[in-house]
């Protein structure tokens, strides 16, 4: 009862904020979540008019995600830096990629971190274009230790010589964790000289580990924002310190106050981005989980503007709202064009499809763990319902299609996928779970009792993770017995993902006609 109140009240405050959303807008408000969704790690730029920004993928592609603004507020996803997918060297940890735009060559590079399908170790790689709004060219791995290196960042000294800045993962193996500065060409594709260390992980408060690096210049200083402890478990801990130096490569003093960035009302575990200027203030985006949305979403985008000390030390007031209008965050796809671009799929997916009037053609499979061919986007709300029509009159004999909601079976690094789901076959519409490559209907409903081959299929999901499951069927939703908790299936480092699947032989198709998401508070 407590929380149906509680969702009630939500819902009549965000009416209130959208009656004058015009007069909210005019104000310069930060509008948090600027980027709604699972994004950690983000980067931004300015090039010329316009700000972009990037995001850690993970194992969803396309990869790395260009989103593009004249506000830092308001984002559209207009390209990725790898539309068509992985780099040939690479598999799978596609994270913490830093944007760089080169006034002098007109060009944008972009440095991430992923594995090496050889090596298997963590490498940090960079790739470049002549816009952030074309496909990147891959130059390939710079640098991978021995125990892996993650959290690329580039910045120019005072003489205008160009370095790379990078983590040592020594974490990942309970060693400490050095942040390496090395001089590299204007070509971004060989090293010169020695790597020099910064900083490492030698307070108490950075619980074993620095990582997550963002560096900018402003008087006579260098300053360092840097990420510690627990960033993506479910019990995470992550903030963020400063340190600073006279010359780039040191010596850095860190601040006695650190953290300077930790959890507040509404954000929880803040940690990596970057800084960008707008009228004459610098503003960090970074990422965090927010109270309301928490693991279920991911880590969403956050904007903050850095005050400053008497003593030149950047601060944070700590007191970053969640107050984004919820129903702009609602999606209806149809189809009939080409692919939205918030659509991904398992980077190792086999994926075909087809778009236009009769909708999406998805092909069946067993893959993605056995749990079907798959695409997905990332979760802006807790409390919504996700709508599909499946055309079975236009589907495979031997198809079944319908929608989920996707993780993994444990919140650990690289957990095979897991999720759970509602599908029409010709015979039968079945709720099930699938985990371990196996999958368990708890729920059915004969297909005789349906009367139409266009089946609408819902699933209504609250407070993130409970879900129960309906088809449409004379004139009314019917529910179908099956809800599910899908709190154990929270993946480590991202946050869920719905979409629509297609199970079944790798000839046969699924007919998708209309998905539709909906905050729950505008449900009609």
């Amino acid at each position: 009862m407590k929380y149906i109140i509680y969702r009630g009240i939500i819902c009549i405050v965000l009416i209130s904020m959208l009656a004058g959303c015009d007069f909210f807008y005019k104000e310069k408000t930060i509008y948090n979540p600027v980027l709604p969704g699972d994004y950690p790690n983000p980067t931004v730029i300015k090039v010329k008019d316009y700000y972009y920004a990037s995001a850690t993928s993970n194992e969803w592609s396309p990869l790395f995600p260009i989103f593009k603004s004249k506000d830092l507020n308001n984002w559209e996803l207009v390209s990725y830096v790898f539309p068509g997918g992985a780099p040939e060297w690479a598999d799978k940890n596609f994270w913490s990629p830093e944007l760089i735009y080169d006034e002098t060559q007109d060009r944008v590079y972009a440095y991430y971190s992923a594995r090496d399908k050889n090596t298997h170790r963590m490498s940090v790689a960079v790739a470049s274009a002549d816009s952030p709004e074309k496909p990147f060219k891959d130059h390939g791995p710079l640098v991978s230790q021995e125990v892996g290196s993650i959290d690329p960042f580039e910045i120019k000294d005072r003489e205008g010589k160009i370095y790379v800045i990078w983590k040592e993962d020594g974490s990942s193996a309970w060693l400490p964790t050095p942040i390496w500065a090395q001089q590299i060409n204007e070509d971004r594709n060989k090293f010169i000289g020695d790597k020099v260390e910064l900083i490492r992980n030698d307070q108490l408060w950075e619980e074993g580990k620095v990582e997550g690096v963002c560096l900018f210049e402003k008087g006579d200083y260098f300053y360092m924002f840097y990420s510690s402890g627990l960033c993506c478990e479910k019990e995470c801990n992550y903030k963020v310190g400063v340190a600073r130096a006279k010359n780039l490569l040191g010596p850095w003093e860190k601040f006695n106050d650190n953290p300077i960035l930790r959890t507040n009302v509404d954000w929880k575990c803040p940690g990596q981005g970057s800084v960008v200027e707008k009228d004459g203030d610098l503003f960090l985006l970074y990422h965090a989980y927010s109270r309301e949305g928490s693991i279920y979403v991911g880590r969403q985008g956050v904007l903050e503007k850095i005050m400053w000390s008497e003593d030149k030390w950047p601060e944070f007031n700590n007191a970053q709202s969640l107050n984004r209008p919820m129903e702009r965050l609602n999606f209806l796809d149809q189809f009939h064009s080409a692919l939205n671009p918030v659509w991904q799929w398992r980077v190792t997916q086999d994926l075909s499809y087809s778009t236009g009037e009769d909708g999406l053609m998805l092909s069946a499979s067993t893959e993605n763990d056995n749990i079907g061919s798959l695409l997905v986007q990332s979760i802006h709300l807790t409390d919504y319902q996700f709508i599909a029509d499946i055309d079975l009159g236009n589907s495979g004999m031997n198809s079944e299609g319908g929608i989920c909601l996707i993780g993994a079976e444990g919140n650990y690094l690289n957990a095979p996928l897991a999720g759970v789901g509602i599908s029409a076959s010709h015979d039968l519409i079945k709720v099930w779970k699938s985990e371990h490559q196996q999958t368990l209907v708890v729920g059915d409903l004969p297909m005789d009792s349906i009367a139409d081959n266009l089946v609408k299929l819902k699933m209504e999901v609250e407070r993130g993770h409970l879900i129960k499951f309906y088809v449409y069927n004379k004139d009314a939703w019917q529910k179908i017995d099956g809800s599910v908790d899908v709190s154990p299936y929270v993946p480590w480092g991202m946050g869920l993902r719905f979409g629509v699947v297609a199970k079944g032989l790798d000839n046969e198709f699924v007919n998708i006609k209309k998905v539709e998401l909906k905050n729950l508070c505008s449900k009609k």
